[in-house]
């Protein structure tokens, strides 16, 4: 369980992100048109999982907007932004911001925030994902990861793109 804040407040998660070395754990996520998605659905790609608590805060949307930025310049990698949204509100989140680069991924019907140890165990907001990149290589071994210390602020997006 790893102890982070949101507002200064004190919040845990349901575990600690996955090692850096270790093979990824798989996972089921669900896309827009309701089908489950896996590792298995991006093989020989580097995946970058952009886990946020939900598009609908501003935080959220401006680390998407900035990975979709990123990601056009990115070889052989996917930027996949998790989020505990439906996928009906994700489709129309990045079809309004106009984001291609990314595709959103929802943990509806999955374990997956708590196989990555994300999950938010209390306060107000148990039950979304805490903020993390974990970046996978081609060979589905874990080789960046972040647990943002304060929930409310932005990833350190130079630092996991020079993991990539």
């Amino acid at each position: 369980m790893a102890a982070i804040t949101f507002q200064g407040n004190p919040l845990h998660t349901s575990g600690d992100l996955p090692t850096v070395g270790s093979k990824a754990p798989d996972f089921i996520l669900v896309n827009s048109k309701l089908q489950d998605i896996s590792l298995a659905n991006y093989p020989g790609k580097k995946k970058v999982l952009n886990i946020v608590p939900s598009l609908d805060t501003p935080t959220c949307a401006a680390s998407t907007r900035k990975f979709n930025e990123k990601a056009t310049g990115l070889d052989n990698t996917v930027v996949l932004v998790i989020s505990a949204d439906l996928p009906f509100a994700q489709c129309r989140f990045c079809e309004v911001e106009g984001l291609k680069d990314v595709i959103a991924l929802s943990t509806f019907r999955s374990t997956f925030a708590n196989d990555y140890g994300v999950t938010l165990t209390d306060t107000i907001l148990a039950g979304l994902t805490a903020r993390a990149i974990v970046i996978i290589d081609e060979h589905d071994t874990v080789i960046y990861t972040q647990l943002v210390a304060e929930l409310a602020n932005e990833p350190d997006y130079d630092s996991a793109l020079v993991a990539l």
